[in-house]
């Protein structure tokens, strides 16, 4: 190790040559925000030196801009669909070296398995994944999740290497009520990092929430919101994800004084949007088309998120970090050409130049486990032909809910082609406890069909759609078969089925078959008549989230979220 250190030292001097020398750079200094001309030496994985350099190996970059590699500061690998290895195929080549992830979604369904998974799975990656461990499974009590991980459980992982502290805290009146249950979590953490997620919380509570050792937070969609955060001495991950985008509303709050509080995050982005747009690098491309100054963005990617997760020695090019960087010919369209991960060059042009394996964990298959359903089970009985009604909003995961007179007949709903009224049930698929809940849903109008998945945030029961039952057990039926994924079905056919074999959420194959498969299913979703105002999975995925507003459905019943509390289907007068 000292030895290593002197041959640094003796390199940084310019005594002897570097193993590499990138020449002829546009170095951008994240520290000063300014670019200038300069070499950048590299030994091993190190930044041994920047200015002029001669290396064993040179390569001339003929100036183009060097900035240090992208940091996601908050993002759940699983709403991908696609293992940790094809991940990081599509988002390393798009100049993300870094992220924090937070699996979230498969805890939920295997525990702690599923977050061993996800560490496994990264271990060898020419990406840098650190772990936020999941604070809310379940994330609510109002549904049934395939786990529970308590403070003692989650104290199993809090020491690895790789763990940085505690995910987001969904529950936040528990924290804010001071809780046992949340407050031994926290403590658990130790010095460790805190998420937040508390869209709405204001004032003295607001406070409260900090004061537990909340430091960051993703949920901001407004400038006061933002503000009020920043006084408070949170960091705000400016998100920009499938679901949900803040960034062009966010950014306009990033003030030279406050710009080193900010920082950027996707949260929950989907192939397409990952291929075709892009990864962080989309942020920063948003962020300067939102005319904000190239160098503070990609300050925001970089120097800030790690800063903010303490992860010393990267975020920046300087003498004794991580030599991970990205090659980029234009700032304003911020086209990252070549991506070097620890002093390797790994990607170029936008493919990645390295292989990934997935390896089979047992512990995190076979997950899809339901009790025998059968069409009685999906009857929905009714004391009065007026129901309530979740009505599905157009680009958005809000519903509403809404009064309307149904067909009844033997007491129990009835299938009507003139009205726009679907059946939607929830199927506990963790344990085989045969808890269904049942709605109807407005407006997501499909026709002579139905879609089922196994996609449904956040406990991931199996959620099914449908105008006939027919198609609504074949659809239950082709789950249980292919292990989990997602499907449509109509007269009683299985049209497209995008199987996820991995906890139900994840693909074992490539991200691009992925997305051609996704493609496809939207296709057949749009002519069986899918609102086209509506994304068909997205929004069944989200149907079964009882924490967002203002009716939805869970394994255990419809839920009103306005007052927390189950609600009958059945509105008597």
């Amino acid at each position: 190790m000292i030895h290593d250190l002197k041959d640094r030292i003796d390199m940084a001097a310019g005594r002897k040559k570097a193993p590499l020398v990138l020449k002829n750079c546009q170095i951008i200094n994240v520290f000063t925000e300014e670019v200038f001309q300069g070499d950048i030496a590299i030994s091993g994985e190190t930044i041994v030196g920047i200015g002029s350099y001669e290396g064993e190996e040179e390569i001339d970059l003929m100036g183009r801009y060097v900035a240090p590699g992208l940091i996601d500061g908050h993002v759940h690998i699983e709403s991908s669909m696609v293992t940790p290895g094809q991940f990081a195929r599509a988002i390393v080549p798009r100049g993300t070296t870094t992220i924090i992830a937070d699996p979230h979604e498969i805890a939920n369904v295997c525990g702690l398995e599923g977050i061993r998974y996800i560490l496994e799975e990264s271990q060898e990656l020419p990406l840098n994944v650190f772990i936020m461990l999941p604070s809310c499974v379940p994330a609510t009590s109002f549904e049934n999740s395939g786990a529970v991980l308590d403070a003692e459980k989650l104290k199993e992982l809090m020491g690895h290497p790789r763990v940085l502290g505690l995910g987001e805290l969904m529950d936040y009146p528990a924290v804010i009520n001071g809780e046992q249950m949340v407050l031994d979590k926290i403590q658990i953490a130790g010095n460790k990092l805190i998420d937040g997620h508390g869209p709405a919380i204001a004032d003295q509570a607001l406070n409260a929430y900090v004061m537990a050792g909340t430091k960051t937070e993703h949920e901001c969609s407004t400038l006061e919101e933002m503000k009020d955060r920043l006084r408070l001495g949170m960091y705000i991950q400016i998100r920009e994800g499938s679901a949900a985008r803040n960034l062009e509303e966010l950014i306009r709050g990033v003030t030279k004084e406050n710009l080193r509080r900010c920082l950027f995050c996707t949260d929950d982005r989907h192939p397409e949007d990952i291929l075709v747009h892009g990864h962080i690098d989309n942020n920063i491309r948003t962020a300067i088309k939102n005319g904000f100054h190239p160098i503070s963005a990609i300050r925001l990617a970089t120097l800030n998120a790690a800063e903010c997760y303490g992860l010393k020695g990267m975020g920046a090019i300087a003498p004794g970090y991580k030599a991970d960087l990205i090659v980029v010919e234009d700032l304003q369209q911020f086209n990252v050409v070549e991506v070097y991960k620890e002093g390797k060059l790994v990607a170029r042009n936008g493919k990645a130049l390295f292989q990934v394996e997935a390896h089979q964990n047992p512990a995190v298959l076979n997950t899809v486990n339901i009790s025998k359903v059968n069409r009685e089970k999906l009857e929905i009985h009714m004391a009065s032909d007026i129901a309530n009604v979740i009505k599905i909003l157009p680009h958005s995961l809000l519903t509403e809910k809404v009064v309307r007179k149904i067909e009844t007949e033997d007491g129990k709903f009835k299938f009507h082609n003139r009205l726009d009224i679907l059946k939607m049930a929830v199927i506990e698929r963790h344990r085989g406890t045969g808890n269904i809940g049942l709605a109807l849903v407005e407006d997501f109008k499909l026709k002579n069909g139905a879609i089922a998945s196994t996609v449904a945030h956040d406990s991931h029961n199996l959620v099914v759609i449908g105008d006939n039952d027919d198609d609504i057990m074949a659809a239950i039926e082709e789950i249980e078969r292919c292990g989990g994924g997602i499907t449509i079905c109509s007269e009683g056919k299985v049209l497209k089925t995008l199987s996820l074999p991995i906890a139900g959420l994840i693909s074992d194959q490539t991200i691009e078959t992925v997305d051609i498969q996704l493609k496809e299913m939207m296709e057949v979703a749009r002519s069986l008549g899918v609102n086209k105002n509506v994304d068909p999975f997205m929004t069944l995925s989200f149907l079964a989230l009882p924490v967002i507003p203002s009716i939805k459905l869970t394994d255990m019943g419809l839920f009103d979220v306005e007052t927390f509390n189950f609600m009958n289907l059945s509105v008597q007068e």
